[in-house]
């Protein structure tokens, strides 16, 4: 299955913005969306900001990325700013739970 379009362009941010590699900044935010018990593929634009926050900073800082606070800053703003290009199909991405419950006339 893909990742979710915005894990995509928040490591395309880290790439941008530190010395990682493409497989390290990928590799990266999968650890932190694993502390965070979240998976690439189905993450939304809102937990990814809480993730980046929370998170990814001290990812960063350890694999030696000094300004990583305030370029965590930046991509969480620009984050908002893109935030509904994020979505799948023009629309926001459902989680799993989402889409199984309406199914069985939950939502």
């Amino acid at each position: 299955m893909a990742d979710a379009p915005a894990f995509d362009w928040v490591c395309n941010e880290i790439e941008r913005e530190t010395s990682l590699e493409r497989l390290e900044a990928r590799g990266t935010l999968r650890l932190a969306l694993k502390a965070a018990g979240l998976e690439a593929r189905n993450v939304t634009p809102d937990q990814l900001k809480v993730v980046i926050e929370k998170i990814l900073v001290g990812e960063l800082t350890a694999r030696g990325v000094s300004d990583a606070e305030p370029i965590c800053a930046r991509m969480n703003q620009a984050m908002s700013a893109v935030e509904s290009s994020l979505s799948v199909g023009g629309t926001k991405a459902e989680t799993p739970d989402v889409v199984f419950g309406r199914l069985g006339g939950g939502a």
